[in-house]
């Protein structure tokens, strides 16, 4: 069986490798061709279009940095869905909003397919080694058919509920990372201006009650300054404005929220869009 791959970023590259290791016959796309190389050589399928991809495969994966990227490689004018076979499934790795993937699980269901949203939590390194959680909305019987393929790129399936559950849960998984980004940020710059080193900074506190695990994975780059990414600054913008659609078409406020929104943004308006998220501490504490 072939299986289709739809962007082949940071994550989706890695997570078709993996599929690729385990022997799955590929067909893939990506709108920069050269980032499909790897996969190619190693005797995958470069597609020339997504409707290319969808003419050869049953199950298709996107992994795409907007909303928008996705509903064109889906329903554009050389979209994926219209050429699929009947009762095809498609599984939206990519992190968007509840709404958007509620809105493509009914586009699929009335052109006969299947959908599941299932997003992932974990960056670079987790995605190489397929250690990556995913988190999935849709239907029961549609998770047990795609797990084999899942297990393969990730450590876990998380099955939340419906359609859209599993992007809800991904937005608020993300909106979370931020805000503690952004407030251990501002502790590291308060500790510094009172003369603590950022090394006893992070020491006491990452070890503490108030270190959030994930922050210790990031501890090195605070320290050396190196903001490789392994989750761009501006996608983290991109999540947390998403997560702000949300909550106003909810019709909750979420201040906190807006704050550190903006905060990213002009992070993002600094120059540092394309370096790891942490490089949020990098604006809050310039050397």
């Amino acid at each position: 069986m072939n299986v289709g791959f739809i962007g082949l970023g940071i994550m989706g590259s890695r997570m078709a490798a993996n599929l690729q290791k385990a022997g799955h016959n590929l067909v893939v796309y990506n709108r920069t061709a050269e980032k499909a190389n790897d996969l190619v050589a190693n005797g995958a399928t470069l597609a020339g279009s997504p409707e290319e991809v969808g003419r050869q495969c049953r199950v298709v994966f996107t992994m795409l940095a907007t909303p928008e990227s996705v509903e064109e490689a889906a329903l554009g004018q050389h979209g994926f869905l219209k050429e699929l076979p009947g009762n095809s499934l498609w599984i939206d790795a990519s992190t968007v909003n509840p709404s958007f993937s509620l809105r493509m699980a009914q586009a699929a269901t009335k052109m006969g397919h299947r959908f599941l949203d299932a997003p992932v939590s974990g960056s670079l390194k987790p995605a190489e080694m397929g250690q990556l959680v995913f988190l999935v909305g849709g239907e029961a019987n549609d998770v047990e058919e795609v797990r084999p393929l899942l297990d393969t790129m990730g450590k876990a399936v998380l099955h939340i509920g419906g359609h859209g559950q599993g992007s809800s849960m991904k937005m608020v998984n993300n909106m979370l990372f931020g805000q503690i980004m952004a407030a251990f940020s501002e502790a590291l710059r308060l500790g510094t201006s009172l003369g603590i080193t950022e090394e006893m900074l992070c020491q006491t506190l990452l070890n503490g009650p108030g270190g959030a695990p994930f922050l210790k994975l990031k501890e090195n780059k605070l320290l050396t300054r190196d903001f490789s990414p392994e989750f761009p600054l501006e996608w983290m913008h991109k999540d947390l404005h998403l997560a702000g659609l949300t909550a106003y078409e909810q019709g909750i406020a979420l201040p906190t929220l807006a704050t550190v929104k903006e905060l990213f943004a002009q992070a993002k308006q600094a120059g540092l869009a394309q370096e790891d998220f942490s490089a949020v501490y990098q604006f809050v504490n310039p050397k």
